[in-house]
């Protein structure tokens, strides 16, 4: 048995997303979001599932405030529903809404934990995607107006906000792939749309520091790892484009103000390129205070011909997987980490999304599913090993807190430490929340 200890800096803590746990989706002056809508359209969630009522945090959020509490939580990231603070999309604030978050943070405070707040996790108000969505860069604006009203309101409260999660997923699966909301498929329009999102994220940047904001900003970008089937040119070069379609799509811009050219060229091959005005990049690229980075799963893959965007395929070597369906790749943790640190310098890292999807039930009040505290067990033990090799964690967040609405997979999908009866809204700490509050307080585990 090894132990993996970790250094008394890292806060712990765990995660959610608004339109995944709220519910309340018409109470107080919340207007629908594209979630609203595209779970309405049939055929695009599992089950017809909706956010309606989700696992009811708007009503229960002290309930669940006491559960992060006994997690032994540092930190605890939600996010934002743009439409419950402004129903129009801009214009004026909905007062309501705008004290439901303040009841929040004022709740984790009380408990000496600490809000990290997600101004955009996925639930554009519709109103704005109905004057065109990401795709008009007056959303932009209106995003700047909704990031400076929050700054200003929660000034002194919140002191760790991201910007944007998951770029690539809010635009490329959001708008090429077409899996989430809005559902559109169109390879240039993702492009643009994830452009738009980055020029919003500095945009959004840039007024922290004129507003003198206290605290730090970051973003929130999701990371795959690929490893190439061999060390033929064909496949070093497959598994480099699948890394930086997630990776270095969305960081260079950030962190050295320019797109990748060997992707820029790939989609230009294939009919797009991002649409650039004089001053984009430059807003793109503010310095930020810390990264924050989500990881799930990778794989090794090699090149294929006219097979996808990118031209490969990904090679199934029986890896054991997460009941979502992906491969469980802890490797792929550890160098990932080390590419970023690698190619973009020491900038503190959060990981703000780690976890796993195990859909077990409660059995005589109890939730064993030991396949998420072998996942934890492994990434933890990855990411300590990125540590070691000098990687500036600063802290690790699961996700996630609750199981919740899985976006198109509805309710089908389990992918949290804390058990949701969905008839009932009945919470039960599963025995991976029991694990994680025992690592937490010791400071190690043993592997």
């Amino acid at each position: 048995m090894a132990i993996i200890q970790f250094p008394k800096h890292i806060k712990w803590g765990t995660a959610t997303a608004s339109f995944q746990i709220e519910g309340a989706a018409a109470e107080d002056g919340r207007t629908p979001s594209i979630w609203d809508t595209f779970a309405r359209t049939p055929g695009k969630v599992r089950n017809g599932d909706n956010g309606d009522v989700a696992c009811d945090s708007y009503h229960r959020y002290e309930e669940d405030v006491q559960l992060i509490k006994e997690l032994g939580s540092d930190i605890y990231r939600f996010s934002v529903s743009w439409s419950r603070v402004f129903p129009e999309g801009r214009g004026k604030a909905n007062e309501k809404g705008v004290q439901y978050y303040h009841k929040l943070v004022d709740e984790l405070l009380k408990h000496g934990i600490e809000p990290m707040c997600t101004l955009y996790h996925w639930d554009l108000p519709q109103v704005l995607q109905d004057q065109g969505g990401w795709d008009n860069r007056e959303t932009i604006t209106a995003f700047e107006e909704y990031a400076s009203f929050m700054f200003k309101e929660f000034n002194g409260k919140v002191k760790r906000w991201l910007t944007i999660n998951e770029p690539w997923c809010a635009s490329f699966l959001s708008n090429y792939i077409g899996e989430h909301a809005p559902g559109n498929q169109n390879l240039q329009l993702a492009t643009d749309i994830g452009h738009h999102l980055m020029v919003a994220h500095g945009r959004a940047v840039k007024l922290f520091r004129e507003l003198g904001i206290e605290g730090e900003i970051g973003y929130a970008p999701n990371v795959t790892w690929y490893d190439p089937f061999s060390t033929k040119q064909e496949d070093v070069d497959a598994a480099k484009r699948g890394n930086g379609w997630n990776l270095e799509w969305f960081f260079d811009p950030v962190f050295k103000g320019s797109y990748p050219e060997f992707l820029l060229d790939w989609f230009a091959q294939k009919g797009a390129k991002p649409t650039i005005l004089e001053g984009d990049m430059e807003d793109i690229s503010q310095p930020i205070d810390f990264l924050g980075i989500n990881y799930y799963t990778g794989n090794v893959v090699r090149y294929k011909k006219d097979s996808g965007l990118l031209d490969f395929e990904e090679i199934d070597f029986n890896y054991r997987r997460t009941d979502i369906g992906w491969p469980i790749y802890p490797e792929g943790f550890y160098k990932v980490l080390m590419a970023i640190s690698e190619q973009y310098g020491q900038t503190p890292i959060y990981i703000t999304e780690n976890g796993s999807c195990y859909n077990d039930e409660v059995e005589h009040g109890r939730v064993k599913d030991e396949g998420r505290i072998a996942y934890l067990k492994q990434h933890l033990a990855a990411l300590q090993q990125s540590i070691d090799s000098g990687v500036n964690i600063q802290g690790y967040l699961t996700w996630s807190l609750l199981d919740n609405f899985e976006w198109a997979f509805g309710y089908s999908m389990r992918f949290g430490i804390v058990h949701v009866d969905f008839n009932t809204l009945e919470r039960t700490k599963k025995d991976s929340y029991l694990w994680l509050k025992q690592t937490i307080s010791n400071g190690w585990f043993e592997l």
